[in-house]
């Protein structure tokens, strides 16, 4: 785990101790992530001699970067997109387009609005990239590692999550 997503971390821990925000935040990240890769799992990009969709390649950099930030989190990260690639591939397999660009539209209201209910109505407070907009690429890391901790894997995120979710003060590393 690098030093950064251990700040990142302690950080985005202060916005989301609530676990009614925290279970709004697994279903709107799962939710938007696939309706953002839905319509571009629509086209085909020809590479390594076959083909990849644009939804894989635009999503790279963000696995690449998950990966970096800890590789067993990233692992993590990465299987569950295959998976939500692979609903995606099915989907646009067995509808019409207009019915792939209608549900992902459905999709990312849902997965906004369960954000903004888990801010709005269990936090009481601003979600975290309203302050620090890099955190706009931690809700799937903060999600996993919460997972990874529950499941008993990871002590080490424990230690980071554990505390400020329990409503200890002073984890953030930001200025408030």
């Amino acid at each position: 785990m690098t030093a950064y997503f251990r700040r990142q971390l302690a950080d985005y821990v202060e916005y989301h101790r609530d676990p009614r925000n925290c279970a709004a935040h697994v279903l709107g990240i799962i939710l938007l992530f696939l309706a953002a890769i839905l319509p571009l799992t629509m086209w085909p990009v020809p590479a390594f001699g076959g083909h990849i969709t644009l939804a894989v390649l635009l999503a790279l950099p963000v696995l690449i970067y998950w990966l970096a930030l800890d590789a067993a989190v990233g692992l993590a990260i990465v299987v569950a997109a295959v998976l939500l690639f692979s609903i995606a591939s099915f989907i646009v397999a067995n509808v019409s387009v207009g019915a792939v660009w209608g549900l992902a539209a459905v999709l990312a209201i849902v997965g906004v609005g369960s954000q903004v209910v888990g801010h709005k109505v269990f936090e009481r407070r601003k979600p975290s990239m309203a302050d620090h907009p890099t955190h706009f690429l931690l809700g799937p890391p903060f999600v996993m590692a919460k997972l990874m901790i529950a499941l008993g894997f990871r002590d080490d995120l424990a230690a980071i999550i554990g505390p400020a979710a329990q409503g200890g003060a002073g984890a953030s590393s930001y200025p408030s």
